[in-house]
């Protein structure tokens, strides 16, 4: 099964901002660089890293298949493709970590009301009146 962090921070991210990605994408090339952009960026590079690791993985299985012979050659591409899981994973994991608590960090402000908060039926007291200016006595 995958791995669906990015999927997840994905939606994360659409829910933040109540928008779909595509959108949320070209709001950002429009816009100053800014958290959006920066969610956006790390999700693009988690992404990434994902797919590295699925192709990584891919290739090791193709190397390791039952009708291959395992010669000295194909070992230095068997440690290559470790190597750069390894690496893949540990981008993986930064960028899913480093994301995610942008993500715990931030929430939805309510939208403004549009209508007037309710009256209720108690009719309130008259306004206060300002009390009258005294005349001051005059500076001796």
């Amino acid at each position: 099964m995958p791995d669906l962090t990015s999927t997840e921070i994905a939606g994360r991210i659409e829910g933040l901002y109540g928008a779909p990605l595509t959108d949320l994408e070209a709001h950002a090339q429009d816009q100053p660089p800014g958290m959006l952009a920066a969610l956006l960026g790390s999700l693009t590079d988690l992404q990434l890293a994902e797919r590295n690791i699925d192709f990584q993985m891919a290739r090791l299985r193709e190397l390791t298949g039952p009708e291959r012979v395992i010669g000295s050659f194909e070992a230095g591409h068997l440690l290559d493709c470790a190597r750069r899981i390894t690496a893949s994973v540990a981008a993986r994991d930064a960028h899913s970590k480093a994301t995610t608590a942008v993500l715990q960090s931030l929430h939805r402000t309510p939208a403004p009301q549009d209508q007037a908060p309710a009256r209720t039926s108690v009719p309130s007291a008259s306004p206060a009146v300002p009390a009258p200016a005294t005349p001051s006595a005059p500076a001796r």
